[in-house]
């Protein structure tokens, strides 16, 4: 029986949030929780980018973008030396590589998040603390998930915050109000009080948390969930060709390791 509940111990570690779970379901796990979880991905596959992408940039110079990533050749040799197997620690994205919106001299670096997911939650001091230590052609990207009612009202708060230049100093505390002290913030009034203690206005919250750059926001992180097919959180993509997370990797570090061997292969360093 004790060999049970420790395989069954295991197997929480080592789950990341799906599609299925809700704020409440996830958030009951916490107390349960001793020591910051180790997530996998989902085996997932990307279907090629909407043809409507092409309204950014002048069509020939978007195929020829897209042209390029589904046929450069980038030598993948350090990163095996560092000891990442492709197929086991990462994955490559199929059917083909998706355009991102990082320059040409940085690596995009997407992490698909939930604020109701523990294992976002656990893994968010880790990202904090590689944030300043990053490589500066790296560019690092919170996407919020999309999937229910609740989970896009996040995200709706994730770019409010964001749009007001709040997001670096409410992110954790929005992860910690959910599973430390169990208020889900599923309504506005929640969000408009929680938003007040960071100085925010209701009237700046109404204003912003309903503003068409906020809906598109959310609406753009619902294609990109849909164009690389998340049903996991949290789940990491690199440069739009590979995908990982600290379970596939091997841990926390180790992620962020393979993440900056990717990205040096990507720009040929």
């Amino acid at each position: 029986m004790k060999q049970l509940s420790v395989l069954m111990l295991a197997l929480f570690v080592m789950a990341g949030c799906s599609q299925s779970d809700d704020a409440a379901s996830v958030a009951e796990q916490t107390a349960a929780q001793a020591a910051p979880a180790v997530e996998t991905v989902a085996e997932t596959e990307v279907t090629p980018a909407p043809a409507t992408e092409a309204a950014a940039q002048p069509a020939a110079a978007e195929q020829a973008a897209d042209s390029r990533i589904q046929v450069a050749q980038v030598d993948l040799s350090a990163v095996e030396a560092a000891g990442f197997i492709e197929g086991q620690h990462y994955r490559r994205i199929a059917p083909a590589a998706q355009r991102t919106s990082s320059s040409p001299d940085q690596v995009e670096v997407d992490e698909f998040f939930m604020h109701s997911c523990i294992h976002c939650f656990n893994l968010e001091p880790y990202v904090q603390a590689w944030l300043p230590n990053k490589p500066d052609y790296i560019n690092f990207v919170r996407i919020p998930t999309t999937w229910n009612p609740m989970v896009k009202t996040h995200a709706q708060a994730f770019y409010t915050a964001q749009t007001l230049g709040k997001i670096e100093e409410m992110h954790l505390p929005f992860f910690r109000e959910i599973h430390e002290n169990r208020n889900y913030l599923e309504t506005p009034d929640a969000l408009a009080e929680f938003f007040s203690r960071f100085g925010v206005s209701r009237a700046d919250f109404d204003k912003t948390f309903n503003s068409f750059s906020v809906n598109t926001a959310v609406n753009r992180a619902d294609e990109l969930g849909r164009r690389y097919r998340v049903d996991a959180t949290p789940t990491i993509i690199i440069n739009g060709k590979y995908t990982t997370g600290p379970g596939m990797a091997g841990g926390y570090e180790e992620m962020f390791e393979l993440i900056e061997a990717l990205a040096a292969a990507e720009l040929g360093r």
